[in-house]
């Protein structure tokens, strides 16, 4: 019995190298003729009579003027101030972030509570704290309500804005 499964390995074996003898047989004769192609492939390219360089340059150039070249003067346009903003537009536009929802110890716009405290210290001291910023208790407020576009003027006006509509 062991004779017979001794002989029937033997043979499997054989077998699955036959098999495989055959398959890589097969493999190299398929992939022989391959060089002969890509040599064919090269003559097209290389008996049209193109260079290299010719082959390989880039598809577009970009060619930038020399310094020498003259350009006409930029001719400098004064450029008009922006329109001054009144108060409320400027409230819309930057202060609203903070002062609608009373982020960061923000006095709400409307809330005549939170703004007599600060319109007790009078205007002066409001403009001021709006044009260069302040550090509170609850948090702090950036110089110009974080917008430095904004002119002084602009500033003020939003400030007198938000006192009117808080008293």
């Amino acid at each position: 019995m062991t004779e017979k499964s001794y002989a029937t390995n033997v043979w499997t074996i054989l077998g699955i190298g036959v098999v495989l003898m055959l398959f890589i047989f097969l493999l190299v004769g398929h992939h022989s003729s391959i060089p002969n192609r890509v040599r064919m492939d090269r003559a097209v390219l290389l008996g049209s009579g193109s260079s290299v360089a010719g082959r390989i340059k880039p598809i577009a150039q970009v060619n930038v003027a020399s310094a020498e070249t003259q350009r006409e003067p930029v001719k400098s346009a004064a450029a008009a101030p922006p329109a001054s903003r009144n108060g409320q537009q400027v409230y819309q536009s930057t202060c609203v972030a903070c002062h609608d929802a009373g982020i960061a110890g923000a006095p709400k716009l409307g809330d005549k509570g939170q703004w007599a405290k600060h319109v007790a210290k009078g205007l002066d001291t409001l403009y001021a704290s709006a044009l260069n910023g302040v550090q509170g208790s609850a948090g702090a407020m950036p110089a110009k309500g974080g917008n430095p576009a904004l002119s002084n003027a602009e500033v003020r006006a939003a400030v007198d804005y938000m006192v009117a509509r808080s008293k």
